[in-house]
């Protein structure tokens, strides 16, 4: 550790269990080099000093300066199709665009993240007096901000236990892990995971392969095909619940007779499909997944990744539908743009993975979990859900009167709360993502959904 104000390197040292004589060769060869360091460290106040290599890096350039389109996409790798906007700075629902003098009126919200709007000062407080006093420690560790956030969705929910992620594919991937797990321990070694056609559960391969859209699964396959162990069925279709539980509800012949057992270990389902274009989930189709879960011994599993934490209306989207799920994922406006995912469990499913067999480095650490709770205490404080309801019927009202001037082109206004989709006609000649152009051309931000 240098003095002064210079560098100052913190040495990271595991203690590694033997198993054998090439372990005991690791940490031979390990442990000098980093005692030597940290004597080093101890003993010199020059041990570190900047080596040749370090001078020779060029520093980032300040953020004042900006940087051209032309340079962002030759430096990012261009896994987005961004529209030619650049956003400086936010204020509750307007975003500006310093650069061209552009204000917007944001109905985005980070897709469905920013709940509590932008630069909102509850929120900027406690993250910036979370950051004064402790930003990160290991989950090796008791960090009370992460468990008074478990503490407050356990009482405003089913859930019993919480586990903290980074994201709405992480919350989802831990749930997939869950339910292979729960139906491990009871004896099935072949666990099918149903999904609903046009779902989003995430990127990753896991809940990528859950996404049952096959336009999002192109080029991610081995042998053309993705993870195995999930299957699809047509969402709010009852019937076609009833027949894949019933055929995935038994063994094949021949693998039975190799020792196998197939069960359905868990029913996936969104409360409301987002992605897939603002459809609210069937209270009877929901009904129908939770009697025949309970039949079974599965597992029913709600994404509330972006419905969930107030968006419609209610803190859970599955609340709308009268329904108890086994296991909820949230993330998105959990944090109000910090990033934050979360697994709920209830029950058995609560205590079904243990120490060792699911993890991750930053979930719920001090930071992201404090940003939560600032989430939280506004949602309750300002009756937040009271005024998503009224806003709600607000925008649809002037929707509806949008639809009476132009029923050629509009369809459909379906959605809860503050999560609605404009179904276009396809007589009318026009794209959503054409639409959503033309009203950032007006100053108002939309997204597209359903293609």
């Amino acid at each position: 550790r240098k003095a002064g104000n210079s560098i100052n390197f913190f040495p990271v040292l595991r203690f590694i269990e033997m198993k054998s004589l090439a372990a005991l060769h690791a940490i031979v060869l390990l442990l000098p080099l980093a005692s030597s360091f940290v004597l080093s460290a101890s003993k010199h106040q020059n041990a570190l000093r900047p080596s040749s290599s370090l001078n020779s890096l060029v520093p980032p350039s300040p953020v004042s300066e900006g940087i051209s389109i032309e340079d962002f996409n030759s430096k990012v790798q261009v896994t987005y199709g961004r529209y030619p906007v650049t956003i400086n700075r936010g204020q509750g629902c307007k975003l500006y665009d310093d650069v061209n003098g552009k204000e917007y009126l944001d109905f985005v919200a980070g897709i469905a993240t920013c709940a509590l709007g932008h630069n909102n000062a509850e929120l900027t407080k406690a993250i910036s007096d979370q950051m004064a006093k402790l930003h990160h420690v290991s989950n090796l560790y008791y960090i009370p901000e992460q468990g008074l956030l478990a503490k407050w969705i356990v009482d405003n929910s089913c859930a019993d236990k919480v586990f903290f992620c980074n994201s709405g594919a992480e919350a989802n991937e831990g749930a997939i892990k869950l339910a292979r797990k729960y139906a491990s321990d009871r004896g099935v070694t072949d666990p099918v995971i149903l999904t609903a056609r046009s779902s989003f559960h995430g990127r990753t391969l896991a809940a990528l392969s859950a996404t049952a859209q096959p336009k999002y699964q192109e080029g991610f396959t081995y042998g053309g095909k993705m993870v195995q162990g999930f299957e699809s069925i047509v969402y709010n279709d009852v019937n076609d619940l009833k027949r894949a539980m019933k055929k995935f509800n038994r063994t094949p012949l021949l693998h039975k007779l190799m020792g196998r057992k197939r069960r359905v270990a868990a029913v996936m389902l969104e409360a409301l499909q987002g992605e897939g274009g603002i459809k609210p989930g069937d209270p009877a189709f929901f009904k129908t997944a939770r009697e025949l879960c309970d039949a079974s011994g599965s597992l029913l599993i709600c994404d509330e990744v972006q419905v969930g934490m107030g968006r419609s209306g209610k803190l859970w989207g599955f609340e709308n539908l009268d329904v108890v799920p086994d296991v909820f994922t949230a993330a998105k406006a959990l944090g109000g743009g910090v990033p934050i995912g979360a697994m709920m469990a209830k029950g058995d499913a609560a205590t079904t993975l243990g120490p060792g067999q699911h993890a991750t480095t930053y979930g719920g650490n001090p930071l992201a979990t404090a940003a939560g709770l600032a989430v939280a205490r506004q949602i309750v404080e300002k009756d937040l859900l009271k005024n998503v309801q009224d806003r709600g019927e607000q925008l649809v009202k002037g929707l509806e009167e949008i639809r009476q001037r132009h029923s050629d082109v509009i369809i459909d206004i379906r959605g809860w709360g503050l999560l609605r989709g404009v179904e276009l006609s396809e007589e009318c000649g026009m794209l959503a993502g054409e639409v959503v152009g033309k009203a950032m051309e007006s100053g108002l931000l939309l997204v597209p959904a359903g293609l």
